[in-house]
């Protein structure tokens, strides 16, 4: 990542902005972002704005019929297709808060990134910068199935301790009660898949393993949840008891998913403090593909060309 002083000097102004949006897009020359052809026309009057009329009828994501030829062409910009699509905030201030946000290990709230672009007497809206990093943590999912090679899979609860609350919130609720279970499966050195579940049953860990690990897998490494003793069926797993003061045995342990669940949980309770049920899964996504991308010199530039759905 650059330093805040050559983030300011490539991204001063709007068009600097939009031409690195492009040349990352389409580093072979533009093409249409519907049906992807590159035959595409420039409008002279409106820089980093096309049209396409391709008569060719192609299938779009959502899986309907679309053709570009109908009243005069299919009309696109730079960020057409992209998460800043239908917003009227500027790029330069889009490009700001994604370096914020990934330069910041443990995470920033939207209330710091609302300081730090605003301030807190400006009078500007806090909703603006609450919808900017939230729409950025919707862009940031991994596509890294399956995994492979030595798997760590565990799970783990987010929220508060009881004795911690105030009297009124105390709901007398022990142990893992009242809580949110996140599972994560990290391939050893490599990337990690994690997501919120509702409860912690075979079925629902099961499930998981087998649709986030290779059938090829060398070693499942788990605790002792009884949830995950299927596993040993057809895939070779080992598990590390803790109840027993286990914690490596050989190359089976889960110290590697463990450090990330402490990673995320610092983030939670250090730079967000709270996170709400709902909107919990972005977070995860975020500190999942910020781990995924530690060793990506160009994470930057792929969150910013992320595709909007």
């Amino acid at each position: 990542m650059q330093t805040i002083v050559e983030f300011d000097k490539a991204f001063a102004d709007e068009n600097a902005c939009r031409q690195f949006l492009q040349d990352q897009r389409w580093p072979h020359g533009v093409t249409c972002p519907r049906c992807g052809n590159t035959k595409v026309y420039a409008l002279k009057a409106k820089p980093f704005h096309w049209v396409c009329k391709s008569g060719e009828t192609t299938t779009n994501p959502e899986g309907n019929a679309v053709t570009c030829a109908k009243n005069g062409g299919y009309r696109f910009s730079v960020i057409s297709h992209t998460i800043f699509q239908d917003t009227k905030i500027p790029l330069t201030r889009w490009f700001k808060v994604a370096y914020l946000i990934l330069t910041a290990k443990k995470g920033m709230s939207a209330l710091q990134v609302h300081r730090i672009m605003f301030g807190e007497d400006s009078g500007s809206d806090y909703r603006t910068s609450w919808y900017m990093v939230m729409r950025l943590r919707c862009a940031m999912k991994s596509d890294v199935l399956p995994l492979d090679g030595i798997v760590e899979v565990d799970e783990t609860y987010v929220g508060g301790k009881e004795y911690n609350k105030h009297k009124s919130k105390r709901k007398g609720l022990v142990g893992s009660a009242g809580k949110v279970a996140v599972i994560g499966a990290i391939s050893r050195k490599g990337m990690i898949v994690a997501k919120v579940i509702e409860n912690t049953d075979t079925k629902t860990l099961d499930s998981f393993v087998r649709e986030t690990v290779s059938k090829n897998v060398k070693l499942i490494a788990t605790d002792e949840h009884s949830g995950y003793r299927l596993l040993g069926a057809d895939m070779n797993h080992r598990v590390i008891n803790h109840t027993r003061g286990e914690y490596v045995v050989g190359t089976t342990h889960t110290n590697t998913i463990e450090g990330f669940w402490s990673l995320f949980k610092r983030g939670i309770i250090g730079s967000y403090h709270k996170v709400s049920k709902e909107y919990l899964p972005l977070y995860v996504n975020e500190f999942a593909w910020r781990f995924n991308n530690r060793k990506n010199p160009a994470m930057f530039a792929d969150l910013l060309q992320a595709v909007s759905k």
